[in-house]
């Protein structure tokens, strides 16, 4: 492809590192030949401040001896930015250095993980840490350890000699008297090493079982002080997890016996009593938060069997994605910038590549998104946002979303509301969340001409909303619904990029989050949550029942 302004010769540039540097160690060809010739040529056009800054990305993986070796044959600006950034093995390092220049040898010394045997080499090869080697030093007395307070040891080691208290020799020799002070200060036991008074016991004796403490919180219900000691593990945690919780904070209540659980670190995880009185500002009369104290509920140990479980398997799951986005996010990235053309003119269909491969990376994040909020729902490390919302609204919305898809073949929902308001303590965003996920499944398994039954109600405090399954799904025995794969079923609409099973075990840990449950029964499924209000009394099928058809 031919590169002709500047913005595309830099794409390409980068372009040719991202593949030389990751190409196999035994790579050869003519078209390795031919990709090295051409980095060359494109460098010559590049200034030297624009290919560091390239070098220096720390998305760049320069793991290629042979790339490392010709760029650091070019000008000591581009070998000290490719000296910092290669990830080279040991054996490739030992070739290497020989090879090197004298004048970019010494780039390498700034590193600090290179391998053993690499900085002996260095050594070997008269590359030090300073311009000047060290001074002849005076043997330090021996210590016994645990003797010599730290002060008496520095004393004895940083003495200078007076005779030798000339230039730069006696900075060198007092910085050597330094670093064989602080070794012999290393083998002094622990319990014996003086501390200054800083304030700090607290810190340092942190509480392996915390029975009480006092804190406060902003304005939306997030710790923003604690007591000492366990303030790092309470503070930018949330108090609105709890119905109750969240109602009495929309009403600027007073939170008397409230009950609660925490997940975080064991000291505080586990169930909670909540007494805090709101807060205003003394100007504004604005609400600032609650300030109150938390107190172990008599008789619940410490650890309760909610607090999550360190290094399970959700904990694994979370970091392999999270070492997964990494790339996708560079690979996303660098498509954005070549579709938008922020680096020069792309040729159309080179941009439309881009845009494919863009739009790959985003649906492969939102993969991500999905498998994490599982993990930690399912691991109890996610709290879902509280607030206030109408499940009957937020019902009537998805259908009316999915009418314009169902319509056409002539499927949908027949939804028939029996109470009016159904009022739960979830925020808006959450409830539309699950809602959608659940119809968008069921819509997009429907058969053709197939119509679904949707019953919501009040019932024993509790909102209930009955749905219909299609016979797709009504066949799978059990349980198996939520363990349906991929592809195991045809989806006309998805809700989710690893299928039905997978769309519906996310909603029911989501409810399930929220207070709530998603069971099967026979032939339809059944969401409940928490109501906020009690259905209303003298409620006949006459008065208050009513149904809606939806296309």
């Amino acid at each position: 492809m031919r590169a002709e302004g500047d913005g595309l010769r830099r794409v390409q540039y980068r372009q040719l590192l991202d593949l030389l540097g990751t190409s196999p160690v035994a790579s050869r060809g003519a078209q390795v030949e031919a990709a090295y010739d051409r980095l060359t040529e494109l460098a010559q056009s590049i200034p030297a401040g624009q290919r560091s800054a390239m070098l220096n990305d720390p998305a760049l993986r320069l793991r290629s001896p042979r790339l490392v070796a010709t760029l650091a044959g070019s000008d000591a600006q581009i070998a000290a930015a490719v000296l910092a950034r290669a990830q080279l093995g040991r054996e490739q390092w030992l070739d290497l250095i020989p090879a090197l220049s004298p004048a970019v040898r010494p780039a390498l010394r700034r590193r600090g993980d290179l391998p053993s045997e690499v900085t002996a080499l260095l050594m070997r090869l008269g590359i030090n840490d300073r311009g000047l080697p060290p001074a002849p030093m005076r043997e330090p007395a021996a210590v016994p350890a645990g003797v010599l307070a730290a002060n008496d040891t520095l004393e004895a080691h940083q003495a200078p000699d007076p005779s030798r208290a000339d230039g730069i020799g006696a900075i060198v020799r007092r910085i050597e008297a330094f670093r064989r002070a602080k070794q012999v200060i290393d083998q002094i036991p622990a319990n014996d090493s003086p501390r200054l008074p800083l304030g700090e016991e607290h810190v340092l004796s942190v509480p392996s079982d915390v029975r009480a403490c006092d804190f406060a919180t902003d304005a939306e219900l997030r710790i923003s002080w604690a007591d000492a000691g366990v303030a790092p593990m309470l503070v930018g945690m949330r108090l609105a997890v709890a119905a109750p919780i969240a109602q009495c904070a929309k009403l600027r209540q007073p939170l008397i016996a409230q009950q609660l659980v925490l997940a975080g670190a064991p000291p505080v995880a586990g169930a909670w009593q909540v007494d805090a009185a709101p807060w205003f500002d003394p100007l504004t009369g604005r609400f600032v938060g609650y300030r109150g104290r938390l107190r172990r509920p008599a008789g619940v140990p410490a650890k309760t069997a909610n607090a999550p479980v360190t290094d399970s398997a959700a904990d694994r799951i979370r970091q392999m994605l999270h070492e997964l986005r990494t790339p996708v996010n560079a690979i996303q990235g660098f498509a954005e910038i070549i579709q938008q053309q922020l680096f020069g003119a792309v040729p159309h269909d080179y941009r439309a590549l881009a845009a494919g491969i863009a739009g790959d990376a985003a649906r492969m994040l939102s993969a991500f998104e999905e498998l994490e909020r599982l993990a930690r729902l399912e691991s109890h490390a996610l709290e879902l946002d509280g607030g206030e919302s109408d499940l009957a609204a937020s019902v009537e919305a998805a259908i009316a979303q999915l009418g314009a898809h169902t319509k056409a073949r002539s499927s949908g929902f027949d939804l028939r509301i029996e109470h009016r308001p159904l009022v739960t303590s979830l925020a808006p965003l959450e409830l539309e969340r699950i809602v959608w996920r659940l119809l968008a499944t069921l819509a997009g398994t429907s058969a053709p001409g197939e119509r679904l039954k949707l019953r919501l109600r009040y019932k024993d405090d509790e909102l209930r909303l009955d749905l219909a399954l299609p016979a797709a799904l009504a066949a799978r025995p059990g349980d198996d619904l939520f363990a349906t794969g991929a592809g195991a079923v045809p989806q006309i609409i998805s809700a989710g990029v690893f299928g039905v099973g997978f769309a519906l075990r996310l909603a029911r840990a989501e409810v399930r989050g929220a207070g709530g449950d998603l069971q099967r029964k026979g032939d339809r499924l059944r969401l409940t949550l928490p109501g906020l209000t009690s259905a209303a009394p003298g409620h006949t099928d006459a008065a208050g029942r009513f149904s809606v058809r939806s296309d």
